[in-house]
């Protein structure tokens, strides 16, 4: 992954052979505290779910994230280093809980750039409907707790998302965001984001 300063990436990955990655409650909570902890620092989080075999994230760079550090003798990025130490230490914990060896998630975590306003805003919504999609939340976005929809909506007062910054880049209208909310997403533009 390659990030620049204030560009704005979807970042995605999914539990190995599509495994599932959240067994608990504690899990979500967890990879949640391990977002803030190794993320933040470096990124804004414009928008986020959490579904129980994979995860999207919605970021937008900060320069300390695209500095270089050394991993080893190898450059990487610092933003694409704290992801690595993210999901291998969230691994760690889970495969000692549950008994498990090897790799959690899929080899490589991927992240597309959003190089427009309008697709900013229709992969937010895409994220958003993830679990409604899968059927996860029974005909209602706001049945889904691991996600940022519910501090968009105002449900919830969540510090982790950055919805003011995503309004402020994009000119979206908060005003705008429950009535396009549930304009589903046609699955043929998901290409967009993958």
């Amino acid at each position: 992954m390659n990030f620049g300063p204030d560009r704005i990436y979807h970042v995605y990955n999914r539990g190995n052979q599509r495994q599932t990655i959240f067994f608990e409650d504690v899990h979500y909570l967890l990879f949640l505290e391990k977002i803030r902890k190794q993320l933040l620092p470096y990124c804004d989080i414009l928008a986020w779910c959490l579904m129980p075999n994979h995860f999207h994230l919605m970021i937008a760079a900060k320069s300390s994230g695209c500095s270089i550090r050394l991993s080893g003798s190898n450059p990487v990025q610092e933003l694409s280093y704290r992801m690595g130490i993210m999901l291998s230490s969230y691994t760690s914990i889970i495969n000692k809980q549950r008994n498990l060896t090897g790799g959690l998630f899929q080899k490589k975590t991927k992240a597309k750039h959003l190089d427009s306003s309008e697709d900013v805003i229709r992969c937010m919504h895409y994220i958003h409907q993830n679990p409604l999609v899968a059927g996860l939340s029974h005909g209602t976005l706001e049945e889904w707790k691991y996600s940022s929809f519910p501090d968009y909506s105002g449900l919830r007062k969540g510090t982790l998302c950055n919805s003011a910054k995503l309004f402020e880049v994009t000119g979206y209208e908060q005003s705008s965001f429950l009535n396009d909310s549930y304009d589903v997403i046609d699955s043929s533009i998901s290409d967009l984001f993958y």
